[in-house]
């Protein structure tokens, strides 16, 4: 952790790191400032042979099609699947496709070696969020039957790997046939090569209330697909009050009642490469904190003179600023959050991590997670 009067030299010759090894894996750029508290990942000592450390993860994460293509090609060799967000449908069973062209990101990841996985949410035509769809689609073989087709034929195309179901707010009365849903479209996909994922709410336990959960079965659902991911993040969302993103005792508590329900190996969890910015005071239905990266947080940081704090509890950074009177708490991911989390992939045997999102680069994550694991590859023709 950064002190007051350090700087990269003193710190690169106190670690005993080359200084440039010290910036390219923190990406500090000229004239090298830091913040005081802010956390610094140290890169072996030695050069590196080329290998992964630990066992094998399956390592994913979604992205936009605008997504920037220098932030996709760093981000490719740490990835196993590629998650293109994201695909809708209509309540007549027509595919709705990206507003952006998706196939020369998809064509990026192949040559990389890494699969593209099509993701598929309740967006109608318009480009909205309706989970009015999700209740069509499941109990309407006929609609079922037009959109796998769809799937299927778009899948095979713009050559997918695999398809991941990312449905929200599924309503208690819509689980059961929920289940059923992914259940048939894995049968059906997996004659064809092609597996399926599906997103999960972040439960605690099976009687959990509200829209977000009740429709949403861990076992059944895991049963029915060949993977799962928890979503584990936005406990502190942007409308609401500020706190950690994934305090890793809530990430705990949402991973150990996931595998009291589904087998380790199905499982990844979530990580969020994300933070956000609250205006202060708080005030319901009213504040909206703006999206920031960790770049942008420890820079906010640097350029206000702010010390960034640690809570022991969330194992999440956090600062607080002034700008133009107003005072701002800010709560992001940095090396020691993120740690937290891959040792909790460790300790619990998940063998994934799903990350939201992957529209910028945090190189500090991907050294670490390599560092302490080996990213399965799949085997592309």
């Amino acid at each position: 952790m950064v002190k007051e009067g350090d700087t990269v030299d003193a710190i690169a010759q106190d670690t005993g790191i080359a200084i440039d090894a010290l910036l390219w894996a923190n990406q500090i750029a000229y004239p090298y400032r830091l913040a005081v508290g802010q956390s610094l990942y140290i890169p072996p000592k030695e050069e590196g042979t080329g290998e992964e450390g630990g066992r094998d993860l399956y390592v994913f994460g979604y992205a936009y099609p605008f997504i920037n293509s220098r932030t996709l090609d760093e981000t490719l060799p740490f990835l196993t699947d590629l998650y293109v967000f994201s695909y809708g449908f209509t309540a007549e069973g027509n595919l709705v496709h990206p507003v952006s062209d998706d196939r020369w990101m998809i064509q990026a990841a192949r040559e990389a070696g890494v699969g593209a996985v099509m993701t598929l949410t309740p967006i109608d035509s318009s480009g909205t969020f309706n989970n009015n769809l999700i209740s069509v689609l499941v109990h309407d073989a006929a609609v079922q039957q037009k959109l796998i087709w769809e799937l299927g034929r778009t899948m095979q195309e713009s050559g997918f790997t695999g398809l991941d179901i990312d449905f929200e707010y599924v309503r208690a009365e819509d689980g059961p046939a929920y289940v059923e849903f992914v259940s048939r479209i894995r049968q059906i996909l997996n004659l064809f090569g092609y597996f399926v994922t599906v997103a999960l709410a972040p439960k605690t336990s099976a009687a959990q209330r509200g829209l977000l959960y009740e429709g949403i079965d861990y076992r059944l659902l895991g049963e029915a697909a060949d993977r799962v991911m928890l979503m584990t993040y936005e406990w502190g969302y942007s409308q609401g009050p500020p706190m950690a993103v994934a305090p890793i005792h809530m990430v705990r508590r949402v991973a150990e009642y996931a595998v009291s329900e589904i087998p380790a190996e199905k499982i990844s969890l979530g990580i969020p490469n994300y933070g956000y910015d609250w205006p202060l005071p708080y005030e319901k239905d009213v504040t909206r904190a703006n999206t920031i990266h960790t770049l942008e947080a420890i820079q906010l940081a640097i350029d206000h003179g702010s010390e960034i704090y640690f809570d022991q509890t969330a194992r999440s950074p956090y600062f607080y600023y002034w700008q133009y009177g107003i005072r701002h708490e800010v709560w992001f991911e940095d090396p020691r959050s993120l740690l937290a989390k891959f040792q909790l992939i460790e300790e619990l045997g998940l063998t994934g991590a799903g990350y939201w999102q992957l529209m910028n680069f945090f190189r500090a994550n991907w050294l670490m997670l390599k560092e302490m694991f080996h990213i399965e590859k799949r085997p592309m023709e």
